[in-house]
């Protein structure tokens, strides 16, 4: 039997180096909205192979799933907000990629037929 170790809420952990740009060039200078977000042709690559994680990682870092309501209605929905149009077009190629139909409003992506909220819920998890 095993012995896991947990994490406190205290503790913090740090990681120096001059190579974290080429490992994450979208990090850089300036405020990301402002600036070029582009994925190097080997991100763009692990997206393609799996293109869950990726829509995963966006839905935990700036989306959220919710409950759309009407005057007889209520279904879930997914939604995706920033403010960068470079992020924005890499959540709706994700969408793509995974065949998910998505609508779009100013700064935010919005997923809502119910199969492929369903699809999103085998994938996405609670937010951690």
């Amino acid at each position: 039997m095993g012995h896991f170790l947990r994490p406190s809420h205290d503790e913090e952990v740090n990681a120096y180096s001059k190579a974290w740009p080429c490992l994450f060039p979208q990090h850089g200078p300036g405020k990301k909205h402002e600036r070029e977000i582009e994925l190097a042709q080997w991100q763009e690559d692990m997206v393609r192979g799996q293109p869950e994680r990726f829509l995963r990682g966006l839905i935990h870092s700036d989306g959220c799933r919710n409950i759309k309501t009407g005057t007889a209605w209520r279904h879930p929905r997914y939604s995706f907000s920033n403010r960068s149009e470079d992020i924005l077009a890499l959540c709706e190629w994700t969408c793509e990629l995974l065949g998910l139909h998505y609508t779009r409003a100013p700064r935010t992506i919005y997923v809502s037929r119910k199969a492929d909220v369903a699809r999103m819920d085998e994938f996405i998890g609670p937010k951690a």
